[in-house]
């Protein structure tokens, strides 16, 4: 098991399939994007299926999360899925998209063995849209999301970054839409992961200012603790249900108690935490001749060490990682 001091068992694998994304979003990187890895320094296929292999039939991993960058940049990531999937024992299977290429490659990752999708779409408005991603692509993601729900990769969840006077008048409006297309939707509060080191907390929209827009027109009763289990996102049912919205209070509300997320970089290097400033490299036995069992001794090793926290909670204390979200993997 991936087993910390303070108890916590990792079962959830994010696995980072590339740095590389087609979108310029301002809460995560600059206009001219970023000094993307070299081929060299990225894991191969079959480097990541294999270190999948590991973590699921020695480590107790369960679930494994595909994530980038932008993953479906990543020439291979049918393939990877495909091989993922078979698997003993099988692990859930999800991945987490800008929703750009999703079109033409929803029904592929269907039939690879890929559970279900995660599409990040801030707002309803084109407009907007460009500001924020600097692209004019609104309407490839509203395709690809159209696509992943016919393709039955369900249920497709909307991940939606509200940013203090650009989309934050948008959250009743974005929860309407996803009601009727059958989405879940999802408020990220705006975490310090940007290339840029430009983030503010008072300048993010909390939790609470979220649940108070939504309130405005929708009726949103708490689901259970029980009911969330390690999720990261604090759920209501909206109007009695059965439809539900979630809020990922990262800053506000740390749910680190709980984690059971480890994290595996393009470049084959384990995080135990989102924010975390270590690293630990797999990269380098790998490619030395290591083993299955001991790259599993360097995984728990490195999972040892967690801390108790992610230093979100002390703002005083809190230094931001030097890799930004795209380097590192959602």
């Amino acid at each position: 098991m991936l087993l910390d001091t303070y108890g916590r068992i990792a079962t959830d694998l994010r696995v980072s399939l590339t740095d590389r994304c087609n979108l310029r979003c301002t809460y995560c990187m600059p206009e001219e994007g970023l000094q993307w890895l070299g081929k060299p320094d990225l894991l191969t296929d079959d480097e990541i299926v294999r270190m999948v292999r590991i973590a699921v039939t020695l480590l107790g991993v369960k679930d494994v999360r595909f994530t980038g960058g932008e993953p479906l940049l990543r020439p291979g990531v049918v393939g990877i899925v495909e091989r993922c999937a078979a698997l003993e024992p099988r692990p859930r299977m999800s991945l987490t998209t800008n929703g750009i290429g999703l079109a033409r490659t929803a029904v592929a990752l269907r039939d690879a063995g890929l559970n279900r999708v995660n599409v990040s779409l801030d707002t309803l408005r084109p407009d907007v849209f460009q500001t924020l991603t600097r692209r004019k692509r609104h309407d490839d993601v509203i395709r690809g999301l159209e696509a992943a729900h016919a393709a039955g990769l369900t249920p497709v969840k909307v991940n939606t970054v509200l940013m203090r006077g650009v989309n934050d008048d948008e959250a009743p409006e974005l929860l309407q839409w996803a009601l009727d297309h059958g989405y879940e939707l999802r408020f990220i509060e705006q975490m310090p992961l940007d290339a840029q080191h430009g983030w503010q907390r008072d300048d993010m929209v909390t939790a609470d200012e979220i649940l108070t827009s939504l309130g405005s027109r929708f009726t949103l009763t708490p689901e259970p603790d029980a009911a969330r289990g390690h999720a990261p996102a604090e759920r209501w049912l909206v109007d009695g249900g059965p439809a539900r919205v979630g809020v990922i209070a990262s800053v506000t509300r740390p749910f680190c108690r709980a984690c059971d997320r480890t994290r595996l970089t393009a470049d084959g290097q384990i995080r135990n935490c989102l924010f975390a400033r270590e690293e630990s490299d797999l990269r380098g036995p790998l490619r030395d001749g290591a083993g299955d069992e001991e790259m599993a001794e360097l995984w728990k090793k490195a999972m040892w060490g967690k801390k108790a926290g992610s230093g979100l909670d002390d703002p005083a204390a809190f230094e931001q990682p030097e890799r930004p979200m795209s380097a590192i993997g959602g």
